[in-house]
């Protein structure tokens, strides 16, 4: 099968590999219609932080598609079933999942690497059940306005609601989001759907912006920096009661803080990849939550949502490119030509 490999800075290829396949009889193969390139994507890619290993990992940890095959344990997942897997596995009966943190299952983990990734056409899934979430029969992933809607709830979307969840964010709150990429500008629509009355998106780029204006944002701080931080200031009368920080950056989690009122909440999503001096956060009781998002926790309910029509997230997706162009994607992602790239891996 056709798999997409990481050989190194800025060479990302997709290769011919051996084919997935079941290993255990809690496994399920799933043959992917559609993947993501995620923002951390970029890391391996930039040649920073190499999250799938040396050269010749797979890459991808956000995908759907079609059941296969299953494992002879497998229970809730069938042949031919249409699925969306959260960008961690996990066995849905640990203790950590049972408390909603699916992340820290005792036997789980995440995709790529040494593992089948999620940019390529299929991937063999350990712990099926615990995993994976059917989508209801009527579901049509060879629609790819659908699929486009559905692809995102794998990473970001899910992403986007812990850090709301996590900064407490509820009817009528006036909100803070520090970033405008994907998990930024899902975080502003998991805001909107949580009730916030009012909504600040920082950030410089219009095509971002507009998403995020679509996604119930009020307000926006162009800004960077300490001018950033007065302008907030000034629109909320000394600071945000939550606030998301969705980049990772110190200059980010530094903002994030800064813009919080003494008391506040910051949920923070963006994976840390550099330290930061706590003392501001310390000394005017800036409570410091989030981490790296349970995704199957909240999956269930935001693809009910989806369904629904209650929300489309689909406008993160500013990109679409076949899996054998698929180094195209994380390019135009890399030089902010994209918000994130969807990648059309076969056809349902």
């Amino acid at each position: 099968m056709r798999a997409t490999v990481f050989h190194g800075p800025r060479d990302m290829r997709v290769d011919h590999v051996p084919d997935a396949a079941l290993s255990a009889s809690t496994d399920a193969l799933v043959r992917v219609t559609h993947a993501c390139v995620c923002g951390s994507d970029l890391w391996p890619y930039r040649g920073e932080l190499l999250i799938y290993g040396p050269p010749g990992g797979r890459t991808g940890h956000e995908f759907i598609g079609i059941v296969e095959a299953v494992g002879a344990d497998v229970q809730t997942i069938r042949p031919g079933d249409a699925v969306v897997a959260p960008f961690a596995f996990s066995d849905g009966t640990c203790e950590f999942c049972n408390e909603g943190l699916h992340t820290s299952c005792l036997n789980g983990g995440y995709w790529g690497g040494q593992r089948d990734g999620g940019q390529g056409e299929a991937v063999r899934v350990p712990m099926a059940d615990g995993t994976l979430v059917a989508l209801p029969p009527d579901v049509d992933l060879g629609d790819d306005d659908l699929a486009a809607r559905i692809a995102p709830l794998t990473d970001v979307v899910c992403t986007g609601h812990h850090a709301a969840r996590s900064a407490g964010v509820s009817e009528g709150a006036t909100v803070v989001v520090v970033g405008d990429g994907a998990v930024g500008l899902c975080g502003v629509l998991a805001a909107h759907r949580l009730g916030a009355e009012r909504i600040i998106i920082m950030g410089r780029h219009e095509n971002r912006l507009a998403v995020a204006r679509g996604f119930g944002a009020t307000d926006e701080v162009h800004e960077r920096g300490p001018a950033a931080v007065a302008r907030v200031h000034e629109l909320t009368g000394g600071g945000a009661p939550h606030v998301l920080e969705c980049v990772g950056t110190a200059a980010a989690l530094d903002t994030a803080i800064a813009v919080a009122r003494p008391g506040g909440t910051v949920g923070q999503v963006g994976v840390p990849s550099e330290a930061v001096d706590l003392m501001d956060a310390y000394n005017r009781n800036i409570a410091l939550t989030g981490g790296v998002a349970p995704a199957r926790a909240y999956l269930q309910e935001l693809v009910e949502a989806v369904l629904a029509g209650s929300f489309d997230p689909s406008p993160v997706l500013d990109l679409v490119v076949p899996l054998a162009d698929i180094a195209e994607g994380y390019a135009a992602m890399d030089e902010r030509r994209a918000i994130k790239a969807l990648v059309k891996v076969a056809s349902a």
